[in-house]
């Protein structure tokens, strides 16, 4: 079952600044490993769905930061790779991408099947909001993304997987929030138990929405 999850944001951003969004990062991670959790697992959103051994890594070259997370040939899509720099020595049990564009009922029942992985599991939740939340956005302005931001962030401080397994996904593509099908993953994993939920930080530099939040 699942013990505790880390929200953080799966931008290679956060290698080179956004320093207290790190720290945030960092407070979160160092409590899934308070939780002394069987397996630690990276969850995040990339083009396809797939599973990687913990000893994967990645690299942010081609996004021109030169940065390689792990210490074998890097095959981690972004998401993973940022999560993998995020742990820095202590490498996870094991990865799981999830399609961007999954169904929702897909999501959910890939977060069931990990949450059964092993006795107590830990998640590592890479998965943003809206990239719409200003005119400087990647995406295009969009004046429902401040709400829908919101609405995310209160489901990661209030621990409240029913929200998350709710966020619809052509929403989500329109205001392009890239972390939806990764928070549905949790919310599978969470299923009907109840956590103590902490946002430890809401940012949006960029007019991209970046979360730090943890689940015990």
């Amino acid at each position: 079952m699942l013990v505790a999850a880390a929200v953080c944001p799966p931008t290679p951003l956060i290698t080179l600044q956004l320093d207290d969004l790190r720290s945030a990062c960092h407070t979160a991670i160092a409590a899934l490993h308070e939780a002394r959790p069987d397996a630690l697992i990276v969850v995040g959103g990339a083009e396809t769905a797939a599973a990687y051994g913990g000893q994967a890594a990645g690299t942010l070259r081609p996004w021109g930061i030169d940065v390689t997370a792990g210490h074998a040939d890097p095959v981690l899509p972004l998401s993973l790779t940022v999560g993998r720099w995020l742990l820095g020595d202590q490498a996870p049990d094991a990865f799981q991408s999830v399609a961007l564009d999954a169904p929702s009922a897909e999501c959910l029942l890939l977060g069931e099947k990990l949450g059964k992985i092993a006795q107590k599991v830990a998640l590592l939740v890479m998965a943003d909001g809206s990239a719409c939340l200003s005119p400087r956005a990647p995406g295009k302005y969009d004046e429902a993304a401040g709400p829908y931001n919101h609405l995310i962030a209160n489901a990661v401080a209030q621990a409240d997987p029913a929200t998350l397994a709710a966020l619809d996904p052509a929403q989500a593509d329109r205001l392009w929030a890239g972390g939806r099908a990764a928070l549905q993953v949790l919310a599978g994993a969470a299923g009907m138990r109840r956590y103590d939920g902490r946002l430890l930080m809401e940012t949006a530099p960029y007019g991209v929405g970046y979360f730090a939040g943890l689940w015990t």
